[in-house]
């Protein structure tokens, strides 16, 4: 049996991959009382870059603040405009916490334009199934 010898062609062959642009797409971002998370979609929802105010080292009740928000809706949005030329996004906005207005207004400030903004908060509608009746 004669032995193959594997050349180094898999390896000159890699392909230098091209820059995806993305100029429009959605943020969504999900503003609980414990966390604030920014996350940059396409137009079709698939996730670009995605920042959270424990990821950018705020630990334990800091999370939960408009000022955690802030940062990290930043962080994302500085991503997404350098690696895509993120410039303009449709917001979505989920949750009751205090980054909620926090993280749109940095869109302002970073330079992309807001085109709409959607509050997508679930609400309840039929509640929990009562307890069961209570037998003496």
């Amino acid at each position: 049996m004669a032995e193959t010898t594997t050349s180094a062609a898999p390896a000159a062959s890699k392909k230098k991959k091209n820059k995806r642009t993305v100029a429009y797409g959605q943020v969504h971002v999900l503003a609980t009382f414990n966390n604030t998370i920014v996350t940059f979609t396409d137009a079709n929802g698939g996730v670009l870059t995605s920042s959270s105010a424990g990821a950018c080292g705020f630990r334990g009740s800091k999370k939960g603040t408009a000022y955690a928000a802030q940062v990290a809706a930043e962080r994302a949005a500085q991503a997404a405009k350098q690696q895509y030329g993120f410039s303009k996004a449709d917001v979505f906005i989920k949750g009751v916490g205090l980054g909620r207005d926090a993280a749109v207004r940095v869109m302002a400030s970073m330079d992309i334009a807001v085109e709409s903004i959607k509050d997508v908060t679930g609400v309840p509608h039929g509640g929990v199934r009562p307890k069961k009746a209570r037998r003496i």
